[in-house]
């Protein structure tokens, strides 16, 4: 369960949502995730926007895809809290249904045992909950556009200046920055809300998480990057209720693994290098005293662009087959080695579905038969 510390924390700052931050039920702790089959495939759908890629159907959606997140709800300007969400114009999309159709397509994929969530941010969509008024229209919009669009939950993906902590903001297990501790209460809420079936996921880029080996906020005498490590006080807090975290293993410097050496991005020592510090746990800033818990293997999926268009870090099907066997069955690794095998590590989280079908489908069909 969360850190009474920060459930404490939370509660202050949800007062006027008027809702119960009682602790999850322990049979509850695995209800999210197993919503979702033991192999996923994740998938983001560009459902407001082309983005150079075309407009793909939800009804054109490959059967692979497990989770399909619309990306993306967006905010009415960065503090607001305040979240729209619009399907993609004609003019920008040819044959985009309407609201109607697209709901029904949406129906028609649950039906099939799809999960289909709201992604939130997004590269351009800068989300700071800086103030109660935000939280509480953040909780509010979130769940009008949920409830209108009969969607399974939410998916958070903040980047940018989204999430950063304050000078002195120091321990990840008791955060008191308005922008992480206002998100964290608006999460509580939407998960006290919906219930055991709303289904929680998060894809935060490797500045925000393990990064946070090396570096936490704006460190001990100030002057670093107050953004380093930001997510992981959230991921924390949440980690009960959390579906699944996929880390975006792509559009990312050299980091450093659990190992002590640097590891560069589109390479299977990468990608087993990042996950295994999620699955084994870390200390924070170096400090063994603030170690960072493991998350489940069922939690942790690893994120990848879908083809070279998608963005940086594309890594080919066979690298990536290369870390899952090195992550799930300890075999073929290489200069990485995991501190332990991973046989139920969820899957794999791809930008984007989209993106996937301007390079005819490679990463659902090649990438879906592996996990099967």
């Amino acid at each position: 369960m969360r850190s009474p510390l920060l459930r404490g924390a939370a509660l202050l700052a949800t007062a006027t949502l008027g809702l119960s931050l009682s602790a999850s039920p322990a049979s509850a702790d695995a209800a999210n995730a197993a919503a979702i089959p033991p192999k996923a495939l994740v998938g983001y759908l560009h459902a407001s926007f082309a983005n150079g890629s075309g407009w793909v159907d939800m009804a054109d959606v490959p059967d692979e895809w497990d989770v399909i997140n619309l990306a993306f709800a967006e905010p009415t300007s960065a503090t607001s809290g305040q979240l729209e969400f619009e399907l993609c114009p004609a003019s920008e999309c040819p044959g985009v249904p309407d609201k109607a159709e697209f709901i029904a397509q949406i129906r028609a994929k649950q039906d099939a045992g799809k999960k289909v969530l709201l992604s939130v941010g997004g590269q351009n969509g800068q989300v700071s909950l800086e103030t109660p008024a935000a939280r509480d229209a953040f909780v509010s919009s979130a769940s009008a556009i949920i409830d209108e669009y009969g969607l399974d939950g939410l998916d958070v993906d903040f980047e940018g200046h989204s999430l950063f902590l304050d000078t002195g903001d120091t321990d990840f297990r008791a955060p008191t920055t308005p922008v992480i501790t206002n998100l964290i209460a608006a999460l509580d809420g939407l998960v006290e809300r919906y219930g055991d079936d709303f289904v929680l996921t998060m894809a935060p880029e490797t500045f925000f998480v393990q990064v946070g080996h090396q570096f936490y906020g704006s460190g001990q005498w100030g002057g670093a990057d107050p953004r380093a490590g930001a997510y992981l006080p959230v991921i924390h807090a949440m980690r009960d209720d959390l579906a699944m975290l996929h880390v975006q293993h792509y559009n990312s410097g050299p980091v450093m693994g659990l190992d002590g050496a640097y590891h560069s991005m589109a390479t299977a020592d990468f990608h087993v290098a990042m996950a295994d510090m999620v699955l084994a746990g870390f200390a924070v800033a170096g400090d063994p005293e603030r170690f960072f818990p493991p998350l489940r293997p069922d939690q942790v999926a690893i994120g990848l662009p879908a083809s070279i268009n998608a963005g940086n870090g594309h890594t080919p099907v066979a690298q990536v087959h290369t870390a899952l066997d090195c992550l799930t069955q300890g075999a073929g690794c290489g200069g990485y080695q995991p501190q332990e095998t991973y046989p139920e590590l969820r899957g794999l989280m791809s930008w984007s579905i989209n993106w996937d079908r301007f390079n005819g489908d490679e990463f659902a069909r090649e990438h879906g038969a592996y996990l099967r």
